[in-house]
């Protein structure tokens, strides 16, 4: 394993960093709303925010959950929560009231930071449902039954929300709280700390709170931005979620520890993504595969200025060849990069970077990231297996979570007596270190006693010029035991027969 210097600081001090280091340099730029912060501007900002989160009563050691898109406020919070030594808890934008309340219930949640909603859901009207005794509650001294854990709401908006706090009011409170009081509490907080907690469903039960360490998320976004190429004159556009770790580390944490600055888009939509590359004159973008099949199916892509354009990760789902060779080709995303991993392992456990050839950034998910040691092993004897065989992925290194909050015969489930995270992914590894992942332990289909791997199915179907996007499933089959079934969604306009797609 190389060597790999890990950066031993928290999130708020790497932040602290950029704006001693690169003040005038942009932190954040929105393209829809008057925000546009620099670093020292932005972390002026963050300080103020977080002594009003003191003010309000909120402690280190607290949970604060956040249910919004991809707002100024989430950024904002995100910081203070980590500089006051609070864990950031990160919730779903399409959840409704079941789920909200057990990730609140489960994580122990002291504040819950919320916007207006999502198209026709309502946050505000979720949360009144959830607690009726809100709308005659004091903010100061809400208490619930259902919720003990939950002291704060605080509402980013314009609405009247009785028992809740407006997020503009923690910048007024900010004052009450000594100077000397909040350097104390900053300098209390560690790199080894929780930060962040991140829920997933995995493949079993309910989601499970992803317990994540300062360390493991500054370094984690660090490799990820140094395999881009990332300085303080790039600009990335963030059109995916916040929430997700696609957001929150390979896109914030991979700016943060570049100076990089932001572009967010609040919520996905391909023509506010290309308008924002276009007039911002952004270097890079992130996305998963079907965020850039529908900017380059845009009718007037063409008349987009994208010769900036030069970075960005595609990761989330497999990445089809063609639709990467159609990114580099007409985005002009020469050094476009496929980061794998997963919320575990904070998440990124390879990468291919900008020196890596196209083909294998077309065809791998590249090599282990430095400071993790990566291995394939026999699913049920845990051996480790010879190259170019299939087997499960393993990781270990700073990455790895500290433990699913609360979980700890999940967590054991998970990460064995030696450190090691077994992802449940199948993948091969060639004689030069590169990875290539064929799909999930639980998505092999054994037919009549053949292992098949859907992605190599998939990936073959996709360079049909009909098939727009593709999943291949396992289906109950007499005979076989498991049958192939491929679910297509067409091109715009196209016809396919049943006898076609065999063919």
């Amino acid at each position: 394993m190389e060597e790999f210097k890990l950066l031993d600081i928290t999130v708020g001090g790497m932040l602290e960093k950029q704006a001693r280091e690169h003040p005038d340099c942009l932190a954040l730029k929105y393209t829809d709303r008057d925000y546009c912060r620099t670093y020292k501007e932005f972390n002026d900002e963050v300080d103020r925010v977080a002594k009003g989160m003191l003010a309000m009563g909120i402690k280190k050691g607290d949970h604060i959950a956040i249910w919004a898109t991809n707002i100024p406020e989430w950024q904002i919070s995100l910081y203070a929560a980590a500089k006051i030594g609070c864990v950031y808890v990160t919730v779903n934008t399409a959840y409704k009231v079941f789920e909200l309340e057990y990730l609140l219930s489960q994580s122990d949640t002291t504040a819950l930071i919320l916007m207006d909603g999502v198209k026709d859901v309502d946050y505000v009207e979720i949360v009144n449902d959830l607690l009726p005794e809100l709308k005659t509650s004091d903010k100061a001294s809400f208490h619930s039954e259902k919720l003990p854990f939950l002291k704060y709401l605080i509402y980013c908006g314009e609405r009247e929300t009785p028992g809740m706090y407006n997020y503009k009011e923690l910048y007024e409170l900010a004052d009450k709280t000594p100077e000397s009081e909040y350097l104390s509490i900053k300098a209390s907080v560690k790199p080894d700390d929780v930060t962040n907690m991140q829920y997933t469903s995995g493949t079993t039960g309910f989601p499970k709170g992803v317990m994540l360490t300062h360390k493991n998320i500054v370094n984690n976004g660090k490799c990820i931005g140094d395999g881009m190429g990332f300085t303080e004159k790039d600009k990335l556009c963030v059109c995916v979620p916040f929430f997700h770790c696609f957001g929150l580390v390979l896109a914030t944490m991979a700016s943060l520890t570049h100076a990089t600055g932001m572009v967010p888009i609040d919520r996905y939509h391909p023509v506010k993504v290309l308008k924002a590359l276009e007039s911002e004159k952004c270097t890079a973008v992130h996305g998963v595969p079907t965020m850039f099949i529908a900017m380059l199916e845009q009718p007037d892509f063409d008349k987009y200025d994208l010769s900036n354009m030069r970075t960005g990760i595609m990761a989330g789902s497999p990445c089809p060849i063609k639709v990467m060779r159609d990114v580099v080709d007409k985005m002009n995303m020469r050094d476009i990069v496929i980061v794998y991993g997963q919320t575990e392992a904070s998440p990124g456990c390879t990468m291919t970077t900008t020196y890596d050839t196209l083909e294998r950034r077309v065809t791998t998910v590249g090599r282990h990231f430095p400071g993790v040691e990566t291995k394939i092993v026999d699913p049920v004897t845990g051996k480790e297996l010879p190259k170019n065989t299939p087997g499960e992925f393993c990781a270990r290194g700073y990455n790895v979570m500290r433990g699913y909050y609360k979980m700890e015969e999940a967590t054991r489930q998970v990460i064995d007596e030696d450190g090691w995270l077994h992802t449940g992914d199948i993948a091969t590894e060639d004689e030069e270190g590169y990875y290539k992942i064929t799909g999930r332990l639980k998505d092999m289909i054994i037919r009549g006693g053949e292992n098949i791997y859907p992605k190599e199915i998939e990936e073959f179907l996709y360079t049909h010029e009909k098939i727009k996007d593709v999943q291949v499933i396992g289906v109950p089959s007499k005979n076989y035991g498991e049958e192939i079934c491929a679910c297509i969604i067409l091109k715009e306009g196209a016809v396919m027969t049943e006898d076609e797609v065999k063919e």
